[in-house]
């Protein structure tokens, strides 16, 4: 309810008209003094009441009572705002009372514009896609030592690597817990079939292709787990003195955009087939049969990419789909892998390089290079989710920007 001493403000009420009445929903209108008036569906409001019986401070959460009895045709009796305050009162039809902060309500204001900034801003960076052709524009180098001890080279670490999917970090020291002190920083290491960390060298009988010294071809990891690991980081522990080694690099969702425009029913074929991947074998004691059926191009609800699914050695016999629909699959998948080696860029990483880049946006390969017991090239990697990357950004953010939802 509202508080006692709430009729010593009264001077300062301005009572609002009742909601207006549209289609649906109900929307309470409430006017900004600093900016446009702001807009709100009745339900919502009624919804994230910010009482004591509704809303638990401590967890930043609502509580489930009002959804034991939810009453959808809940309305506005009557509404006002204290102007100096700058709080929204409402007293609903169901006998409950509320009151919104104006700050709070900005932050959530329905205004097209507004849940473009916080969508774009805070939930996640809006992304800029490129062509290997312009990769030097968005090549940035961050240094570990920075990265280790400062929050703000963190942060920029992090957003840069959020909007482009990849950046480079330098003079890392020839150590073996390097990715993990990294990746501590940001919060902890994604643990697979193959570990935390993982050594890419040559192997004699390897049972994954990344351990041999041939080409490895443009590819994202481990597309046969249902929950991709989302960031890679590869240290460069040795690098082989031969030419090859160098690393191969392509944003995907440039890939995808540019068939979405030019080769729309090849587009469609990689994002409506489901594609069999798969990884059997085993890492020590470890055997494992890992499979995963999803398209090459994943789109979400709004039609925008959300995950790259590639890997010629890691893509099963099986193919479960009719077989009208094979042959299709199998020119839009040449166009796709025409592009991305048409799109690529080159670059050799050296020791103490960490290449840190999106694995569910990025394609990425190596140039085969010859491997003797004086010619050694070892790359130790590792992953972090993305939803812990993003928590870190988000935290650092708050931390410079007192206020942000």
């Amino acid at each position: 309810m509202f508080q006692a001493d709430r009729r010593d403000l009264a001077c300062h009420l301005i009572r609002l008209d009742s909601p207006k009445e549209l289609d649906h929903p109900r929307v309470v209108q409430v006017p900004d003094p600093d900016r446009q008036d702001m807009q709100f569906p009745d339900i919502w409001l009624r919804d994230n009441c910010r009482c004591k019986e509704c809303y638990l401070p401590q967890t930043l959460s609502r509580l489930p009572q009002l959804w034991n009895n939810l009453d959808t045709s809940v309305r506005v009796l009557r509404q006002s705002v204290d102007v100096e305050q700058q709080v929204l009162y409402i007293e609903w039809s169901d006998g409950h009372a509320s009151q919104y902060p104006y700050n709070w309500l900005r932050e959530r204001d329905f205004s097209a514009a507004n849940r473009q900034r916080y969508l774009s801003e805070f939930y996640r960076p809006e992304q800029k896609l490129w062509s290997g052709q312009n990769f030097e524009e968005v090549r940035r180098v961050f240094y570990f030592q920075e990265l280790i001890t400062s929050d703000s080279a963190l942060l920029q670490w992090l957003q840069h690597l959020a909007v482009y999917g990849v950046a480079l970090v330098k003079e890392a020291p020839l150590e073996m817990d390097v990715l993990r002190r990294l990746s501590n920083r940001v919060g902890f290491m994604r643990r697979t079939t193959y570990g935390e960390e993982f050594s890419v060298r040559a192997q004699p009988g390897a049972s994954n292709y990344a351990y041999l010294a041939a080409p490895l071809p443009l590819h994202t990891d481990m597309p046969y787990f249902e929950y991709l690991p989302g960031v890679t980081l590869l240290h460069t522990l040795e690098q082989s003195a031969s030419p090859g080694g160098v690393n191969l690099l392509a944003d995907a969702f440039y890939v995808a955009e540019m068939m979405r425009e030019r080769h729309p029913n090849q587009f469609r074929a990689l994002c409506q087939t489901p594609v069999d991947w798969a990884d059997i074998g085993s890492d020590g004691d470890l055997q494992f049969h890992n499979i995963w059926q999803a398209p090459v191009i994943n789109l979400d609800a709004e039609g925008r990419c959300v995950r790259i699914n590639h890997s010629i050695p890691q893509r099963d016999s099986h193919f479960s789909v009719p077989m009208e629909q094979v042959r299709p699959w199998y020119e839009a998948m040449a166009t796709f892998v025409g592009l991305a080696q048409e799109h690529s860029c080159r670059f050799k990483t050296t020791p103490g390089d960490v290449l840190t880049f999106d694995n569910l946006r990025l394609v990425h390969g190596r140039t085969g290079y010859d491997d003797t017991d004086r010619n050694v090239r070892h790359i130790l990697g590792a992953f972090v989710d993305w939803d812990i990357v993003y928590s870190r950004l988000r935290v650092l953010r708050n931390a410079t920007a007192p206020g942000a939802p």
